[in-house]
């Protein structure tokens, strides 16, 4: 097959077209920023080309909005899949904590985009409805395990969903995007395999600690 057919065959598979397109992107954007992002660049390390991008997604800023929704999108499909709700609180809590202590640690591009946006006052996520929707199930699933294990006794009652999932976010979310100067300053040690696992492991106990009900 040549190499005119080959691309004329891509073309009629959209999806697939949408997902390299959006794979480049995604990492043009973490790299770049929104202003330093260029879409001939985007372009030419995809199987499209500009006009077909344009085609697909309307613009820059449309893209953006887009590799932000499929971003978070993935990490709360990741959430998902863990099915929290057949655990016992304790455990499902300490659960997702890892999970995203392991998903920020492992997703630079999550974490240089998320920066990115605040160095907009999240400009573009706020006028993105749905990934506001999407994320609202992070505080729904922190909620119902939180309210199972108070139900449960195990956890202590009068705490907040979204400020636990903040101290969540903060805890795991530092561990990746200050790294280099932690390091930097501090040395590597803690950003080592093993000390990753002990990072981790600390995250949960805290998170663990805060939550329990007491004695």
């Amino acid at each position: 097959m040549n190499e005119s057919k080959a691309r004329a065959r891509w073309k009629q598979d959209p999806d697939a077209v949408r997902a390299d397109i959006l794979r480049v992107a995604t990492e043009e954007f973490a790299r770049a920023g929104l202003e330093g992002a260029r879409m001939d660049e985007i372009a030419a390390r995809t199987r499209s080309s500009k006009r077909m991008i344009y085609y697909y997604f309307g613009d820059k800023e449309s893209l953006y909005r887009a590799v932000l929704e499929q971003a978070y999108r993935d990490m709360r499909l990741g959430e998902q899949e863990l099915a929290l709700g057949d655990r016992p609180p304790r455990e499902a809590l300490a659960e997702l904590v890892r999970y995203s202590f392991d998903h920020h640690g492992r997703n630079a591009t999550f974490i240089h985009l998320v920066m990115n946006e605040n160095m907009h006052d999240a400009r573009y996520l706020q006028v993105a409805p749905d990934i506001r929707a999407l994320n609202a199930s992070a505080i729904d699933r922190v909620r119902r395990i939180y309210e199972r294990g108070v139900a449960e006794s195990v956890f202590r009652p009068g705490l907040d969903a979204v400020q636990l999932h903040w101290m969540i976010s903060g805890l795991c979310f530092f561990n990746r995007s200050n790294r280099a100067t932690f390091a930097a300053i501090f040395g590597p040690a803690l950003f080592t395999e093993s000390g990753q696992d002990g990072l981790r492991d600390a995250v949960v106990e805290m998170v663990l600690r805060y939550v329990r009900a007491d004695p």
